[in-house]
């Protein structure tokens, strides 16, 4: 396998970035049918390059870039035992590159800059029934800790 960089994203990035905004929408719509119809967009991701508490990074091949993921300082609840944890989110690898271990190459950067920052907590979110994405947060050594529930009432 070629050599794959994980670095800083930067706005020249924005225009694929946006594509796998898209292509990561498209994926959870099967998993959750409150998702509004497009056109929607998720993140701010021009602000996200910018912010100095938000770390968004690519992994480039040659280049392509060939996955993406942030990290984000988040408030903890208050009975916790840390006040702020980072919270990754945009993590998206394009399907031809997967399972070729970038979803974790994005993470241990995270990692890395998670630490830098003080956090000593890092969470996500996954749909339940998104089996490949829950695997390869095990891989990273992610576990289930919570599962949120939900019903729809209607009138």
């Amino acid at each position: 396998m070629e050599k794959i960089v994980v670095r800083d994203a930067v706005l020249d990035d924005l225009p694929v970035l946006l594509e796998f905004e898209q292509e990561l929408i498209k994926a959870e719509r099967p998993f959750d049918p409150t998702i509004l119809p497009d056109p929607i967009s998720y993140y701010n991701l021009s602000d996200y390059i910018s912010d100095d508490t938000i770390k968004v990074v690519v992994a480039q091949q040659r280049n392509r870039v060939v996955g993406s993921g942030y990290a984000m300082r988040k408030k903890a609840r208050h009975y916790l035992d840390h006040e702020m944890y980072a919270y990754l989110g945009f993590m998206y690898v394009p399907p031809e590159f997967r399972g070729k271990g970038i979803n974790q190459r994005i993470v241990e950067s995270l990692k890395d800059w998670a630490r830098e920052q003080g956090l000593n907590e890092m969470r996500l979110t996954v749909y339940h029934d998104n089996i490949p994405a829950i695997k390869a947060y095990e891989k990273s050594g992610f576990k289930s800790h919570i599962n949120e529930m939900r019903i729809r009432l209607k009138k």
